[in-house]
Formats: structure tokens, sequence, C-alpha cells
């Protein structure tokens, strides 16, 4: 089992210290690219799909780097919506 797919395992038990580079790498290797565009975008960002154009927005965590519990439930629902997980 790759990296990959252990990430992808450990989001899906929806943990409390699920941090955000950990969800870039979920959504990176599912083929989303991370965009944080206009110089106003502060802590929004969004991941874009590269072939379906779908997109899945967001605010950064902080000052920690783990995610919130219903952001981790939304981006689960969202990939599953998709036929991703």
């Amino acid at each position: 089992m790759s990296n990959d797919q252990k990430l992808i395992l450990r989001l899906l038990s929806r943990p409390k210290n699920f941090t955000y580079n950990e969800l870039c790498r979920v959504l990176n290797s599912l083929g989303y690219e991370e965009s944080q565009s206009g110089k106003t975008s502060g802590s929004r960002v969004a991941f874009i799909d590269k072939s379906t154009r779908h997109i899945i927005r967001l605010h950064k965590p902080h000052p920690r780097n783990e995610l919130k519990q219903y952001q981790i439930e939304q981006i689960v629902e969202e990939l599953k919506s998709r036929g991703l997980l």
C-alpha cells in the first residue's frame, strides 16, 4: 500500500489531527492542483481538478495546521460524490 493510499484511509477515518499538508498530498494524488489566486485571497484556497475543472474551496487552517472537523467531513463527502473515494 502506497503512502498516498494510507493518507486516503487516514482521511476516511476522519481524524481530529488531519493536517492541511496531508490534505494537499491526498488531493494532489487525486488529480487536484492548489490555486491561490488574487492578491486578496488571504487564507482562501481552491483545489482544481486538472481534467474535470471541478473546484474544492476551503480556508487554510490557522494558527494551527489541523483542519476543522467540518472541513474533513465536507471534503470526504465531496470526493465520495465525485466517485474519487
